[in-house]
């Protein structure tokens, strides 16, 4: 019997906010709120980026607030836009006649060329005379050609909040995500843990392209160019598992299993489709899951844009018929499956707990979802490596396949929608589109809904499908799909007969969507897609495995359990809680282990692990 993964905690920071208790979802359909959930996500926000978070006082800084968060045009919190360094190369032979000229200090090379007379002229300048060759690289500036991103709300400072110790901004955020998960819980880590045995936990996490700022890959490549010193912590801290290894070492003391899969934008459901098999076969009953990019850097976007995939300024202008750009096209710069000229990067960390359905019952956690497959296809041969192919076709309608032959042909027809990718380039509207269109036809459905919530916080690359996932769990919350808002018309392009787009919020009610398809399609021909199912939907299965008695108490245990939850949200607006961050925690040698034959025990833990491993392969042997 195979078990069902259940979500039983979410969390995370993206530019809505933070994804625990849909308040990140919620700062995306923020018009359609009541004032007292509109006031709460306004409070948490200001909570977030340090300003006054007083309820009485909140509409003061409304404006404030609704302005520094979602995409928006890049702050000096990450770079200066206006002033992009870069290195130009100046050669030249001037012979015995010395030539002349002024150089900002900020300009002048690293080291000083014997045939150079350096005099400091004014502050801030040099005057520079050279006599015969000129050869020079000398760092200059200009304005970002890509000035839009979504980034954290302003002020939001994850390394502030714990002993951040100079890590990459990529695992500070991954600190503060994943201890926004795991409280939302209501379950402490000693309760979620204490049931079962060390290694039937595991940790699958990481990003697409690791850590790349300064203080990871970024600094380790470019330092010394710059003449900086190369420290110890660069290398270690920019692998793109780096956010796995820091939950088991820091957060939960994990020694069971760990990894991080890479897939390109798909990289959170391939992650997440480990921890799905892994608790689907029994091997383990709790999984924490998750994603984390930080990738608004001057590098990266430069990459990126070399590469025609961004939404540069220039083509804004055209698209919005502009002679300038004003904060409302920033704004707007991502629009999926309409007029547009490429995607808007993104940051985010997102993380997901997933429960075995037995261990979920016994702990009382609350269900938010369950989630039965992740499909995950190639596109076979290819023309362009970054190119979009086949293999998409084949995860979408395999999820699509399992939805109706677990919840019947109406739930998938009439009650289910698609998170689609939806990263706001010319190529993916045309392409996805028409992946998403073809499974509809081919399964008789005539009006599916496609949400695309990268309009609002653009494109986290690797996390994209964790900001999907979690945002998709507001919707049998609040009973909204998210419109497609920054999109003022379909392009003529796209195929949507059978599809609904909407550039208005859907209300479809909390119970009417009984499942949600999340879409991914990376570089290199990486495609994944993942039914989730919705929290009633879940409930309705699990009454067909477990008795009546055994589901009362569970749901006597499970008030408890969304109290304490409610309680670590209640804490958030205020600003109370500190992200978990066990440092020099009960950290164990080998001599401490009791180990036999037949198991292993570890001080702190329950339970033991078991050395009984049976033989597989007993026709062999």
């Amino acid at each position: 019997m195979s078990q069902l993964p259940v979500i039983v905690g979410f969390g995370g920071i993206n530019p809505a906010g933070r994804a625990s208790f849909h308040q990140a979802y919620k700062r995306l359909i923020l018009d359609t709120l009541d004032a007292q959930q509109r006031q709460e996500t306004l409070c948490d926000l200001a909570t977030l980026m340090g300003l006054d978070n007083n309820p009485d006082t909140i509409a003061d800084h409304e404006a404030r607030i609704l302005s520094g968060t979602l995409i928006r045009r890049i702050e000096s919190d990450w770079f200066d836009v206006d002033h992009v360094l870069f290195n130009k190369q100046i050669t030249a032979d001037f012979g015995a006649d010395p030539v002349r000229f002024r150089l900002r200090k900020r300009q002048m090379p690293l080291r000083i060329p014997a045939n150079w007379t350096v005099t400091e002229s004014s502050p801030g300048y040099c005057d520079i005379e050279v006599y015969g060759q000129l050869d020079m690289i000398l760092p200059d500036s200009k304005p970002a050609q890509v000035q839009s991103a979504g980034m954290l709300p302003t002020g939001f400072k994850p390394g502030t909040l714990y002993q951040s110790r100079n890590h990459p901004r990529n695992l500070q955020m991954t600190v503060y995500a994943a201890s926004d998960a795991l409280y939302s819980t209501g379950l402490t880590v000693e309760q979620l843990t204490g049931k079962i045995r060390p290694d039937q936990i595991a940790v699958y996490a990481s990003n697409s392209i690791g850590q790349l700022d300064d203080l990871g890959f970024g600094g380790l490549t470019k330092f010394p160019a710059l003449g900086k010193r190369t420290t110890s912590k660069q290398m270690p801290l920019g692998y793109a598992q780096m956010p796995a290894d820091f939950i088991n070492a820091y957060i939960l003391g994990n020694v069971g299993a760990t990894g991080g899969s890479l897939g390109a934008c798909a990289t959170f459901l391939y992650n997440l489709k480990q921890g799905v098999e892994d608790i689907r076969s029994g091997k383990r009953k709790l999984v924490l899951v998750g994603g984390s990019d930080a990738p608004v850097t001057e590098e990266i976007i430069e990459g990126f844009r070399a590469m025609g995939a961004l939404a540069e300024d220039k083509d804004l202008l055209t698209l919005n018929q502009a002679e300038s750009l004003n904060a409302s096209h920033y704004r707007s710069a991502c629009r999926p499956f309409g007029n547009n000229c490429g995607f808007t990067i993104g940051e985010s960390s997102q993380f997901v707990v997933l429960m075995s359905d037995d261990l979920a019952i016994e702990l009382g956690a609350d269900i938010h979802g369950a989630v039965p497959e992740v499909f995950v296809n190639a596109d076979g041969h290819k023309k362009s490596i970054s190119a979009p192919g086949i293999g998409n076709y084949i995860t979408l309608g395999r999820a699509a396949a399992l939805v109706r032959n677990m919840l019947g042909d109406d739930a998938l027809k009439q009650r289910s929608y698609v998170q689609a990718h939806g990263t706001s380039t010319p190529q993916n509207r045309v392409t996805e589109s028409h992946v998403i269109n073809e499974t509809a036809k081919a399964f008789g459905i005539s009006e599916w809904p496609v949400a695309a919530i990268k309009c609002f916080i653009g494109h986290s690359q690797g996390t994209a499908g964790g900001d999907q996932l979690t945002t998709s769990l507001g919707t049998w919350q609040y009973g909204y799909i998210p419109g497609i808002l920054t999109t003022p018309e379909f392009a003529s392009d796209v195929y949507q007969s059978n599809l609904l787009l909407s550039n208005q919020h859907l209300d479809v009610g909390s119970k009417a969507i009984d499942a949600v398809l999340l879409n991914s399609k990376g570089f290199g021909g990486n495609n994944a897609s993942a039914p989730v199912l919705a929290p009633h939907v879940t409930e309705k299965l699990l009454a067909k495995r477990y008795t009546q008695s055994q589901l009362s108490e569970y749901t006597k245990r499970r008030e408890t359990v969304r109290a304490c939850a409610a309680d670590y949200n209640s804490a958030s607006l205020k600003g109370d809680p500190r992200p978990i961050y066990r440092y020099d925690y009960n950290v164990l040698q080998g001599e401490d282990l009791t180990i036999t034959e037949h198991e292993i025990r570890l001080p702190g833990y329950s339970q033991s692990v078991p050395l009984d491993t049976s033989n597989p392969f007993e026709d062999l042997c």
